[in-house]
């Protein structure tokens, strides 16, 4: 993959909920994402969702699929139809990877994040002998991904490689695994910022879109934000004026973008059903549409629902 014009390289994901969740946050932000997602997913033997909150009745799967692809492709990912067969570094002792595909295409990212139900045997090239474990099963023995390779917030050893999944604590439920890919997103882009200047103590990032009335107070004034930047920048800052000055003001418009007016609020409600509606079955939308014109007694009127 080329570089964008920030200069951040796409990174790969596998669109399950945990590499979806990844995706999301990432391609948000602002970052260039790919997510390759031609595998195997233990949720397609899911009869029917029933505990991802938010969906009161359940989920039934391709639905929920559905809802998953346009989110990532809605946020700003590109989605393509194709398996990982192998990651490897660029050169030995260069930041980067080179991910192949089963289609044979060689694509170079910054960074790489595993986010598969099964095994992770496309990162062996990577393994530093702690990355897969031997098990035995009917007197044969066997190797799979170590699902406690990674630590907590999905950063591993190798810099650049984070592991969503496989992952003891995100493999039994779904709403589980997205979250999981929630917090090795975050971590992500802390990572990113970091890389990009910002100090540890500023580089956390929050998703968060808030209404504009709530920006009130001394921190809907610029300048109290410039000197909270100078109150989080330790002394040993390595930044020139100029970039730290440049990075400041950057960071505070994304800030300020956070707020929304009422009328955009609103907007986007609107847009969010529509989404909604587009997963909806047609002939579940006209038979309520006929049952909102009958509880208001609209029958007789020119109003018509086909």
């Amino acid at each position: 993959m080329t570089a964008t014009e920030g200069g951040e390289r796409r990174r790969r994901r596998r669109r399950r909920p945990t590499g979806s969740a990844v995706g999301v946050f990432a391609a948000r932000y602002g970052l260039d994402v790919v997510v390759f997602d031609r595998g195997k997913s233990s949720l397609r033997r899911c009869g029917h969702l029933e505990n991802y909150l938010g969906f009161p009745a359940g989920i039934d799967i391709q639905t929920f699929y559905e809802l998953m692809h346009d989110h990532v492709e809605k946020a700003g990912c590109e989605l393509v139809s194709d398996l990982v067969e192998s990651v490897e570094v660029v050169e030995e002792g260069e930041d980067g990877f080179v991910v192949e595909t089963q289609d044979g295409r060689r694509i170079t990212s910054d960074r790489v994040v595993a986010a598969t139900r099964y095994g992770g045997e496309y990162l062996s090239s990577l393994d530093d002998g702690s990355m897969f474990e031997t098990y035995e099963y009917d007197g044969d023995e066997y190797e799979k991904f170590n699902r406690s390779y990674a630590e907590d917030d999905g950063t591993t050893q190798i810099d650049g490689l984070y592991v969503a999944a496989p992952a003891e604590a995100a493999d039994r439920q779904t709403l589980m695994a997205a979250g999981r890919g929630a917090r090795v997103g975050i971590t992500l882009l802390e990572d990113v910022r970091e890389e990009r200047g910002y100090p540890e103590t500023i580089a956390s990032q929050y998703d968060w879109i808030r209404r504009e009335a709530g920006r009130t107070g001394e921190w809907s004034d610029r300048d109290r934000w410039r000197e909270w930047f100078a109150e989080q920048t330790p002394d040993d800052y390595d930044l020139d004026e100029d970039g730290r000055t440049e990075l400041r003001e950057r960071e505070i418009d994304r800030r300020f973008e956070a707020y929304l007016p009422d009328e955009e609020i609103e907007r986007r409600r609107r847009q969010g059903h529509e989404t909604l509606l587009e997963h909806i079955d047609d002939e579940l939308i006209l038979e309520a549409a006929r049952e909102i014109r009958d509880e208001r007694g609209t029958e007789g009127s020119d109003e018509r629902v086909e």
